[in-house]
C-alpha cells in the first residue's frame, strides 16, 4: 500500500495487473498491526537499538524483540517522562537502559522499566498506557490499509496479463511487484510474468519489487547468451534470517505432514542465490535496505517500502 500511495501521489498512472486477471487479496499476515507501527515510533526505536553495541554487526534484532517485547513503546515512554519534568537527556537515558536490558535478557520492556526502577516518576499503569497507545495506533493504521485496498478499483478488477500483447506490455514505463507471500506462489514460475520481464528488460525499463516480490525475477527468461537475464545482478529480498522469524516460516520439520498450515515452502534468498544473483542484504535484519543495479530495483523487507518506492520514482525522473 505504501508504494502504491507514493506512486499515485507523484502523479503516476498505476495499473494493477495479475497473471490471470483474478483479483488479488492482501496477505493476512501483512495486515498484522506489527507491520503498521507509526513511522515516528519505529524511527525512535531504531535510534535506541543502535546504542546497544559499537558495531552494528553485534546487534542482532529479531521480530520478537521488535514486536512481542513492547520495545516499540520507547518513544511514548520518553515523552511521558518529559511531561513529568525529566530533561531530554535523563529521559533518554532511562529508556536506553531499559531497552538494552530488554534486548539482552529477553524481557518485556514495560516489566523492565517498572521492576528495574527505570520508569522514573511514571506508574506501571502509565507505562502500560504508552504501549497500549502505540498498539492502538498500529491497529488503526492496519485497518485503514485494509479499507483503502478494498476501495481501489484496480484491486477489485485488475488487468489480465495473459491478454496483453507484447506491444501493450512495452508501453509500460516500469513494473513493481509488492511483497506478501503471494509472489512466491503465482509469480515465480509464471509464463506471463516471463513475457513481461523479457519485454521490459529489453527496453531497460525499471523492474522493481519488495520483500517477497523479487520471487517474480525467478520467472525471467534466459538472454541471447543463454544466461538468465539477471545473472550477476545485485539483488535483495526478505532474507532467510527474517523469514525464519515470521509466523509462516518454513522451518525444517522431520515429517512434512507436520508442517504448519500456510508455511512458506521454500526460501526466497536461497532461490535467488541459486539462480545467480549477488545477494546484498542489510547488516542487521528488519532495517530498510534497497539495492539498485542497472534497471533492477529491490527492497529487503516491509521497512523498505518507502525507500524502494522512492527509488522507482527517481528512476522515472519524477522525484
Amino acid at each position: 500500500m505504501t508504494p502504491y500511495e507514493r506512486f499515485v501521489a507523484a502523479g503516476l498512472d498505476v495499473d494493477v495487473v495479475t497473471p490471470d486477471g483474478r483479483p488479488p487479496y492482501a496477505d493476512p499476515y501483512g495486515l498484522d498491526p506489527i507491520f503498521h507501527y507509526p513511522d515516528e515510533d519505529e524511527d525512535f526505536l531504531a535510534s535506541v537499538t543502535r546504542t546497544f553495541a559499537h558495531d552494528v554487526d553485534d546487534i542482532r534484532l529479531t521480530l520478537r524483540h521488535l514486536t512481542e517485547l513492547g520495545m516499540i513503546a520507547a518513544r511514548r515512554v520518553f515523552f511521558a517522562l518529559r511531561e513529568e519534568g525529566l530533561t531530554a537527556s535523563d529521559a533518554r537515558d532511562l529508556v536506553d537502559r531499559a531497552a538494552r536490558i530488554c534486548w539482552e535478557q529477553d524481557r518485556e520492556f514495560v516489566e523492565v522499566l517498572v521492576s528495574e526502577n527505570l520508569a522514573g516518576p511514571l506508574s506501571a499503569s502509565r507505562v502500560q498506557a504508552a504501549l497500549d497507545a502505540v498498539n492502538l495506533d498500529s491497529r488503526a493504521e492496519s485497518d485503514r490499509v485494509a479499507r483503502a485496498l478494498s476501495e481501489i478499483e484496480g484491486f477489485r478488477a485488475p488487468l489480465d496479463l495473459s491478454r496483453m500483447s507484447v506491444e501493450q506490455m512495452a508501453a509500460y514505463d516500469a513494473v513493481f511487484a509488492p511483497g506478501g507471500h503471494g509472489p512466491m506462489v503465482d509469480l515465480a514460475d509464471d509464463d506471463q510474468v516471463q513475457r513481461l520481464l523479457a519485454v521490459l528488460h529489453e527496453k531497460t525499463a525499471p523492474i522493481a519489487s519488495l520483500c517477497h516480490g523479487p520471487a517474480m525475477l525467478l520467472a525471467a527468461p534466459a538472454g541471447t547468451d543463454g544466461q538468465w537475464i539477471f545473472d550477476g545482478y545485485r539483488v535483495t529480498s526478505i532474507t532467510n534470517e527474517e523469514e525464519y522469524q515470521t509466523e509462516p516460516a518454513a522451518r525444517p520439520v522431520a515429517d512434512e505432514s507436520q508442517r504448519p498450515t500456510g508455511a512458506v515452502p521454500w526460501q526466497l534468498e536461497s532461490a535467488l542465490r541459486n539462480a545467480g544473483v549477488v545477494f546484498d542484504d542489510a547488516r542487521a535484519p528488519w532495517t530498510s535496505h534497497v539495492v539498485v543495479d542497472r534497471n533492477l530495483i529491490t527492497g529487503q523487507n516491509p521497512n523498505s517500502s518507502e525507500a524502494v518506492a522512492d527509488a522507482v520514482l527517481k528512476s522515472l525522473d519524477v522525484l
